[in-house]
Formats: C-alpha cells, structure tokens, sequence
C-alpha cells in the first residue's frame, strides 16, 4: 500500500507510561497532528481547510484504532501515515499507519487506524454536503481500505 502522505513524528520522552512504550492515548494525538498537517497542504485552489467557509468545521464522528506493536521512545522520527478511504455525501474517511520510523523498509507498524470526519454547519449543527473543490482535494489522497485485522462491521 503506498502511502498518499507521510509525516514525521517526534516522539518526546514524556509519551512512553510507566511500562516503557509510548501511551496508546497519545496514538490520537498523532493522528490529529498528521489529519491537520494533511488538510493544510497547498491544493491548487486552496488546501482542504481553505476550502470550508467560516460557517463549517470537520468533526470527528469516529475513530477506530489497532495496536499492533509497542512504539519506544526514539531521538529518531516515527512516522505516520495518512491517506483518504472512501468519501461520502457529508463525510470521508483517512486511514493511517503508524511506523516506528520514516524509513518504510525495516520500519514496524506499530498502529493502523481510521477517522470519520463529518462536514458540519457551526450554526445548526446538523451535516452538510462536501462542495465539489472539497471531494476533488480529498480524492487526490485516497487510498485502499484500512487493513484490520477484525471488520469494523460485527
């Protein structure tokens, strides 16, 4: 799976708990940092976060998460990777990989996980569809399927 966008992560040595590895509450920060650093990419006309008016925002309507491997703490960058899988009417999924550094060859997949963002009016709070310039950036970015190891349908 080639990965659409990659970004370093600078791990501190205050993210890893008291048994030696990174804290899994910390895994949603990383998402975040890379889902903002992804949707402020310059696009030609406008990156995704130019694209939506005062009166909108992205929430977050899900996330899911799987651990595969413990990430330590390294002066070396981890990665994360972050590529659209599907969007929708309203809404659109990215799916990431964290790896345990940025090299991809040797590296450890160490979390796979998937974000559901739901373009919403700040004055009504109820969804609203995605314009045409906002589908083609987040088009550009997709990617396949996030492979967990258990379906997300049950």
């Amino acid at each position: 799976m080639p990965p659409v966008n990659t970004f370093p992560l600078h791990l501190r040595f205050g993210d890893e708990d008291s048994y030696g590895h990174v804290n899994n509450v910390r895994f949603l920060q990383f998402l975040e940092d890379a889902r903002v650093q992804l949707m402020s990419e310059a696009h030609p006309g406008g990156s995704f976060l130019e694209l939506v008016d005062p009166d909108h925002y992205a929430l977050v309507g899900r996330q899911e998460i799987e651990y595969r491997a413990p990430l330590n703490f390294s002066t070396r960058p981890a990665a994360v990777e972050i590529w659209v899988t599907a969007v929708g009417a309203s809404s659109f999924d990215l799916g990431y990989a964290v790896r345990d550094r940025m090299e991809a060859e040797g590296s450890t997949t160490t979390a796979i996980a998937a974000t559901t963002m739901v373009l919403v009016s700040r004055s009504t709070g109820r969804p609203v569809r995605l314009s045409d310039s906002q589908r083609a950036v987040l088009l550009s970015w997709q990617g396949p399927a996030v492979p967990f190891r258990r379906s997300r349908a049950r």
